[in-house]
């Protein structure tokens, strides 16, 4: 049992996007020169983004692809060129809208509505890709998979989605971040072991009908993520 609820962590994190570090990400998701560590989360984020695009259809007129935790838009806007309907949403109204003011003009019939709110909320419908970028780092394994469930449960072709993986030295690292107050600072990464997490996708009986695909590591300084594709069989 996870020590917080999905519904707990979620104001957390939307706090904490949407309050606390809207400047900060504002900045790092820019061309605005930055320091040495999150100029190395910057390019590790941009590598994970342009190989989570690469795993989707260079062709995507007709399809519905949402953007579970879009940010400022960057991947939405890529997916939209393609010719894809993007659903963009994510729990921080402030980003919402510096993603709707840096959106340029889509081009190939594509299109993009922004919206804050839940990733799982139902009135969003159904769609064809559905795309997670860091959108579940911050969940224990069993919460992340019941929201990746969730989201399979909706989506006709495939789910893409990222995790940070576990090392002996990033657990270590976390459980010394414990013994700190954590004031400001973000909500706290959870590093996910991969046999683990691929048992309980394994295990779940509502993601019965999908195999596990591609995966893949982008590694860049303090930046560090997998990206797993679940395809529907």
């Amino acid at each position: 049992m996870s020590q917080l609820t999905y519904q707990e962590r979620r104001g957390q994190i939307e706090t904490y996007f949407d309050r606390t570090a809207v400047q900060a990400w504002a900045r790092l998701t820019s061309d605005a020169p930055v320091g040495r560590v999150r100029a190395s989360v910057r390019a590790g984020r941009e590598r994970m983004r342009g190989m989570l695009l690469s795993w989707l259809p260079d062709d995507l007129r007709g399809l519905r692809v949402l953007d579970a935790g879009c940010g400022t838009g960057a991947l939405a806007v890529e997916a939209a060129h393609r010719g894809a309907d993007v659903l963009a949403i994510d729990l921080s109204p402030t980003l919402v809208g510096l993603a709707r003011e840096r959106q340029p003009s889509i081009r190939n019939g594509g299109s993009i509505d922004f919206r804050s709110g839940d990733m799982l909320a139902p009135e969003l419908g159904a769609f064809d890709y559905v795309v997670g970028m860091d959108s579940v780092i911050h969940y224990e394994t069993g919460d992340a998979v019941s929201v990746l469930a969730g989201l399979a449960q909706r989506t006709r072709v495939g789910l893409i989605f990222t995790y940070v993986p576990s090392s002996p030295g990033l657990e270590a690292f976390r459980a010394l971040g414990k013994l700190f107050p954590r004031g400001d600072r973000s909500p706290a990464v959870v590093p996910m072991a991969q046999r683990w997490l691929q048992r309980r996708i394994d295990d779940d009986v509502r993601l019965q009908g999908w195999s596990r695909g591609r995966t893949d590591r982008v590694s860049s300084g303090f930046y560090t993520s997998q990206a797993l594709e679940l395809v529907k069989r």
